[in-house]
């Protein structure tokens, strides 16, 4: 049978992030990918203006749907919402043996507050103890940790070195270093034993909207293709790097200050120009 990737997130309408940018990075690189909706949200270029989490059991329901009848390798977590949904989920978890890739949406890169903070407990316990990829930015990274953001230079992988020790079930921790700071940036493949680095310039774009959603979705799908771990870091990552140089120039939104999303299409598909 065909393998899917059962992508579990929010849902946002301009189609950067979430649920939607998922199931179009799964497809672009030629994967299938199936999605149950967490969250409807109300949000453009210039920030989240509403959340609405669904009910806990529709959420577990349409995974569960997905699950009896799809050959479902991969499940890829995004945006959970609330703690209720997050250990509700964690039951749909208990059934399932294949990976699971945990993007860890704590809060929208414009600040927004996307979960409450009380219940990572909740996310620590149904979640990260049935993950066996996490795939946090550097501030949910922090919170997962229970350390601040700032700190030394090694304080990142210390940190993601803590969760893989607390995680019985976790492989590795992928740290992304776009919230690093400017010039070169780097991210990183935590694993038990080794570490992999990705170094690349940051490129100067308006349009990097999802980007985190966009770079696990892209993990889940190397990895449902059959690369191991080491493999399908560097083909994410360099998947990532190439869509943002192709949109580097192009204009999606109309907010002169917005972060517009990222463009699928290759050039080759694009047609007449």
């Amino acid at each position: 049978m065909t393998a899917t990737v059962l992508a579990v997130a929010g849902s946002d309408p301009t189609g950067g992030a979430g649920i939607q940018a998922d199931i179009r990075t799964m497809t672009d690189i030629g994967v299938y990918g199936a999605a149950a909706v967490t969250c409807i949200t109300v949000q453009n270029s210039r920030g989240v203006q509403q959340v609405v989490p669904l009910a806990p059991g529709l959420v577990a329901e349409q995974a569960r749907a997905v699950l009896a009848d799809h050959h479902v390798t991969h499940i890829k977590i995004g945006m959970i919402g609330t703690r209720e949904i997050g250990a509700a989920l964690g039951r749909v978890l208990a059934e399932f043996s294949g990976d699971v890739i945990f993007d860890p949406v704590l809060a929208a890169t414009t600040g927004e507050q996307l979960t409450d903070r009380a219940g990572l407990a909740v996310i620590r316990g149904a979640l990260l103890a049935r993950t066996t990829i996490l795939t946090p930015n550097l501030p949910e990274l922090a919170l997962l940790a229970g350390h601040e953001q700032d700190g030394p230079a090694g304080a990142p992988l210390a940190m993601a070195r803590e969760l893989l020790a607390r995680s019985p079930r976790l492989r590795a921790v992928l740290v992304k270093g776009g919230h690093g700071g400017d010039g070169i940036l780097t991210d990183y493949l935590v694993r038990r034993q080794q570490t992999l680095a990705e170094q690349h310039p940051r490129i100067d774009t308006v349009n990097s909207h999802g980007t985190g959603c966009i770079l696990s979705s892209a993990f889940a799908a190397y990895l449902c293709q059959g690369l191991d771990d080491a493999a399908a870091f560097a083909a994410s990552v360099h998947y990532l790097q190439r869509l943002l140089a192709e949109n580097a120039a192009r204009r999606i939104v109309r907010s002169p200050g917005g972060r517009g999303p990222l463009f699928h299409a290759h050039p080759r598909d694009r047609g007449p120009q």
